[in-house]
């Protein structure tokens, strides 16, 4: 997220830059939801702007699943090993022509009261392989491909991804958003 906003100039910080912070729990019903809490909740709490961002998978033949359970789709100790294990067995029987799915970013921007200045989204679309191709990135990337490149997220250069990611489409917007209120604050 630091490299996505570098070109604003701002001072970024991640959570692990902080001794206290909330444990948000995530048991909103949408990643937009989600998002909203994770940004307000620690806002208030840091007395700071906050951007958060709630995102993950999902796949068309399973009406959605994993979706805003994707980084605990296959239980509360979930791994990207034993999601990924899972989501190929609820697709073993699913043709190449159904296994389509999307990546989903909701991304809020809060004030240090809980106000919510802005919302982004961002999609990536692709389909499900039938097994792992690629180490790089996280979570689902082996199994994702995109499909005008023909390849995984997870054989993809990281260039390429942050380029195409649903992550990079919502960060790409809310700088934009960023940049006119900066600008605006100088004039």
């Amino acid at each position: 997220m630091a490299e996505l906003f570098a070109p604003l100039g701002l001072e970024i910080k991640t959570l692990a830059d902080f001794s206290e912070m909330l444990d948000v729990v995530e048991d909103g019903g949408s990643f937009c939801e989600n998002a909203y809490k994770k940004a307000c909740e620690q806002a208030m709490f840091l007395n700071l702007p906050v951007l958060a961002e709630d995102s993950g998978l999902v796949v068309d033949a399973l009406n959605g699943d994993p979706g805003i359970f994707s980084s605990r789709f296959s239980g509360k100790n979930a791994t990207d090993e034993s999601n990924n294990t899972l989501l190929l067995e609820k697709l073993a029987d699913v043709p190449w022509e159904r296994r389509t799915a999307h990546y989903v970013c909701e991304m809020v921007l809060s004030d240090a009261e809980g106000r919510v200045l802005a919302v982004t989204s961002g999609t990536c679309g692709g389909r499900i392989r039938f097994e792992p191709d690629g180490t790089n990135g996280f979570g689902y990337d082996p199994l994702f491909e995109v499909v005008e490149y023909h390849q995984t997220f997870g054989r993809l250069a990281p260039v390429v991804k942050q380029a195409i990611s649903h992550r990079s489409r919502a960060a790409r917007l809310m700088r934009q958003i960023l940049r006119n209120g900066l600008e605006r604050q100088h004039n």
